[in-house]
């Protein structure tokens, strides 16, 4: 991939896009992860105003530590970049404290995952209001379209998303390109919306090296009878997911009422 070509039209189309929507700038969450690093500095580079928010909910400390460090780095650089702190967590506990929960804990703990990340959208959402900004998504190609991982109305609550025709490896291309701290570059992604140490690989059941694979076959026609091992494995694991958020990647189902019937 050639990077430089790469970030300078992905900035360039960030800048077109919020001049024609007569917006001042953009806003995105910081999670210290490889993917919101990336976007928020291409954000950077329009020289438009950008406001980077951390939103910590019983984040790791080294989840927080990554993001601070890629903050501070981009307002070192850029004299449009500013940052907020929002600290969800104490709203977070006392949503909990007025719901029911389920009889299974799994499904608990994500219906729970799924709030954190929309108690953060709307807080992105504020944000933009008031300061007549875009809220900038982080998710790319093998997320987005491949495997549905992201929450929707989530994460997946967003205005444009600047990365979303790239692959995890070419994130990370742009990363080394952009001087994205080493510390980001090499931690193991993660979502971080349990409040534990479980990365991505670890709920998805596949590398994203191995999803990228995945998703190539697939693409090329191929099906289960051709493969074996831990490739039959994989292929299963992506084409299951794939098939499982299609309501996360379709638009909205419509319920449509002819003339006849009005």
């Amino acid at each position: 991939m050639n990077t430089e070509r790469v970030s300078e039209h992905i900035v360039n189309w960030l800048k077109n896009y919020a001049t024609n929507a007569k917006v001042n700038g953009f806003v995105i969450g910081v999670s210290g992860g490889i993917d919101s690093a990336v976007t928020s500095t291409l954000c950077a580079k329009t020289g438009l105003k950008l406001i980077c928010v951390e939103m910590p909910i019983h984040q790791a400390e080294s989840q927080v530590n990554r993001a601070l460090e890629h903050i501070n780095n981009l307002k070192k650089e850029f004299s449009n970049v500013s940052s907020i702190k929002i600290d969800l967590t104490s709203t977070f506990e006392e949503f909990k404290n007025q719901v029911p929960v389920s009889k299974s804990k799994v499904v608990t703990d994500l219906a729970f995952a799924n709030t954190r990340a929309r108690l953060r959208m709307t807080s992105l959402y504020y944000l933009a209001g008031i300061h007549g900004l875009l809220v900038a998504g982080t998710g790319n190609k093998v997320e987005d379209f491949g495997v549905g991982f992201y929450t929707k109305y989530g994460d997946g609550g967003v205005d444009l998303s600047p990365i979303a025709d790239l692959l995890k490896s070419e994130v990370y291309e742009l990363a080394n390109y952009l001087n994205v701290a080493n510390s980001i570059q090499n931690a193991q992604p993660t979502d971080g919306l349990f409040g534990d140490s479980r990365t991505d690989e670890d709920q998805i059941g596949a590398s994203y090296d191995e999803l990228e694979w995945a998703m190539r076959m697939l693409e090329s026609g191929k099906t289960i009878s051709d493969f074996e091992n831990r490739e039959l494995e994989v292929f299963k694991i992506y084409t299951r997911l794939n098939t499982l958020n299609q309501h996360k990647m379709l638009p909205i189902p419509v319920c449509e009422i002819s003339d006849k019937l009005k």
